[in-house]
């Protein structure tokens, strides 16, 4: 599934300085986080350029390339350009120095990142527990309730083993040994000294008994301690009997300063945590939520949103329930993705509106990284109306002190986690998100009134007329014989034949190996595989552009049909190398025309796909666009039958 991205992983690791520079890789919901040896390498604009790259951004000491919802297929494909690498594999000396805070904030976002999936689908299932409860489907009682509630709590009271996982990779320490460390705090046997409540010393050090089940700084902190055992056990034992002593020591060393030390530190620091949350809770939590669902998307932007998952999770695993990123967070995803899907409506940009709305959707479910970093950031207004409609909903939200009973996905999915022992935090949010829609909508709506104005087109199509050429009309007085005049035509859309303008064979559109193509997403057509590297016109026209790498041309014939011609897949990166235009645009055209050649052979020996999508733009003006033919076709064969 992946593979379709390996040319885009492969460009990405170039332009960040190549495999040599890359020090870490991990990845979250929707962006790639390299460490880099020298950020001074990358070239960010050039890989925020690339097709299939949202944007970039460097924070916390990352150079983070925002991918999307397939960032998993891509991840997997960047790691097998990398996997030869040994800078994967070690620390690189040569890594540039970082502050102790972008240290600490890449060291939480690498080891939450991984698995907030699991978190995330853990809170949906109690969500659906809850929903069942609420409409009498099961019982508290029922068998059916004990198992589920069991399988959604295991990665809570587990929660210390996927941390010890994640960290070690993180910190570069064995993972396996790491998860030792988790199973220790954790055994029944250190339970039941608990219970006993009896004094407990090893070779005459007092241990504090403390619960660990569903915690989560005591693991953080023996993992790092593990960082720095490991390795020294590995310098200085040999290399004969490394593989029993490295592990025998580093597990007896870490195990016993996680139990005397680091566990207790860590528990104590949990005991203050809770106690600064039930502060927050009687006296400012409204202020928390009000902030968190107003800057929530720079917290995302800058990749600081990470820093609070520890929080919520102390939370919810201490009191049963949470309130400092639940709520906030929830009620900013959802403005961004009305945000962006005003946009979608407003906008008269094509590709904008496609990512306006894919992103609006995927930000209502959870996921606001396509909607932040494609539309809502670059064009700044719709960030604005998120940020206002945010404050709103958030600032009624946390007067209600809303809070919810799980943690999970921060989308509509998971408003079933507010369904608790307090039924008024359903309402609450429900209410705090329609004040959030009803004023992202209506703020995002009148700002778009300034910011998008409805470009002026030659011949911009509508249902009924279309304005055309500009033509030269001979008259009876000499001394006016070359004046202009503007003939405006009124053109239906009817049935028409357009003719072939690359020679070669035809594939469906849902073959292109572009899903913006295949997909229709810019309109019905087909792709043609070429022989020859010329185009020529299909029909009497006008060019109404052509892109400056000389790779694609947007056309207009004079009966209302617009079309693109698209050579090769991803060719704009070529920069108009192997291409040459012989129009312009404005210019007039007549079928059979050449418009463009291009050299067919040295594109493919590039390593680029040279199908050719033809991609009828106004394909909502007709009832049908079909393919009059297949196999193989000449310059001027029928080869679109548009339908009225």
């Amino acid at each position: 599934m992946s593979k379709k991205y390996e040319k885009l992983a492969h460009d990405i690791v170039k332009k960040i300085g190549g495999s040599e520079n890359v020090s870490t890789i991990t990845h979250c919901m929707t962006r790639l986080r390299f460490a880099l040896n020298d950020n001074k390498k990358a070239d960010r604009e050039e890989v925020a350029a690339l097709d299939g790259v949202i944007s970039v951004m460097e924070s916390g000491g990352q150079f983070q390339v925002v991918i999307g919802t397939h960032i998993e297929d891509v991840y997997e494909e960047v790691i097998k350009v990398l996997k030869n690498s040994e800078n994967l594999d070690k620390h690189s000396s040569k890594a540039q120095k970082v502050g102790i805070f972008s240290k600490i904030i890449d060291f939480i976002s690498g080891t939450f990142s991984p698995i907030v999936p699991a978190i995330a689908g853990a809170g949906m299932i109690k969500a659906l527990l809850a929903l069942l409860l609420l409409f009498n489907l099961i019982s508290k009682e029922s068998q059916t309730y004990y198992v589920i509630s069991f399988m959604s709590d295991a990665i809570f009271y587990f929660l210390p083993f996927l941390l010890a996982f994640s960290a070690a990779n993180k910190l570069k320490c064995s993972p396996v040994l790491a998860m030792v460390s988790a199973g220790i705090l954790l055994h029944p046997n250190f339970v039941q000294l608990q219970t006993a409540g009896e004094d407990v010393h090893v070779f005459g050090i007092p241990m504090t008994l403390v619960s660990y089940s569903s915690s989560v700084v005591p693991i953080l902190l023996i993992v790092w301690a593990q960082s720095y055992v490991e390795p020294l056990f590995k310098r200085i034992i040999p290399d004969a009997v490394k593989i029993i002593f490295v592990p025998m020591f580093t597990i007896l060393i870490v195990g016993l300063i996680g139990l005397t030390v680091l566990g207790p530190l860590g528990s104590f620091f949990g005991q203050y945590l809770a106690m600064g949350f039930d502060i927050l809770g009687s006296q400012g939590a409204w202020i928390i939520i009000f902030l968190v669902a107003t800057v929530w998307p720079i917290l995302v932007m800058f990749g600081l949103h990470h820093s609070i998952v520890p929080l919520s999770l102390a939370q919810v695993t201490t009191l049963g329930y949470e309130n400092i990123l639940g709520p906030g967070a929830i009620i900013s995803n959802i403005a961004q993705g009305v945000a962006s899907l005003v946009v979608a409506w407003r906008t008269e940009d094509r590709a904008l509106k496609q990512i306006a709305n894919s992103g609006g959707i995927t930000s209502l479910m959870g996921i606001t990284e396509p909607a932040l970093d494609g539309v809502n950031l670059p064009k700044k207004y719709p960030l604005i109306a998120t940020m206002i409609g945010g404050a709103s909903g958030g600032l009624y939200a946390g007067l209600m002190e809303v809070s919810r009973y799980a943690t999970g996905a921060s989308g509509l999915p998971a408003i079933p986690l507010y369904i608790g022992e307090n039924i008024w935090n359903l309402y609450n949010i429900l209410i705090a998100l329609v004040i959030t829609i009803i004023v992202t909508a209506v703020t995002t709506y009148l700002l778009s009134l300034k910011f998008e104005k409805k470009p002026l087109k030659q011949n911009e199509t509508t249902l009924e007329t279309k304005e055309v050429m500009i033509e030269t009309k001979e008259v009876e007085d000499t001394s006016k014989q070359n004046e202009i005049k503007l003939v405006t035509k009124k053109v239906t859309s009817q049935s028409t034949i357009i003719k072939n303008p690359i020679k070669g064979s035809v594939i469906s559109l849902n073959k292109v190996e572009d899903d913006v193509f295949a997909l229709e997403t810019m309109g019905k057509g087909i792709a043609i595989n070429p022989i020859e590297g010329k185009v020529v016109a299909p029909f009497n026209g006008e060019v109404v552009s052509l892109f400056p790498t000389k790779h694609a041309i947007c056309l207009s014939s004079d009966d209302g049909v617009e079309m693109l011609i698209h050579v090769g897949i991803n060719t704009v990166q070529l920069n108009g190398k192997y291409f040459e235009a012989h129009v312009e645009q404005g210019k007039r055209i007549s079928k059979g025309e050449t418009l463009l050649t291009f050299d067919l052979e040295n594109i493919k020996e590039e390593g680029y796909v040279t199908q050719v999508p033809i991609i009828i733009l106004n394909t909502q003006d007709y009832t049908d666009v079909t393919t009059s033919r297949d196999g193989n076709v000449d310059y001027n064969d029928d080869l679109l039958v548009l339908k009225a």
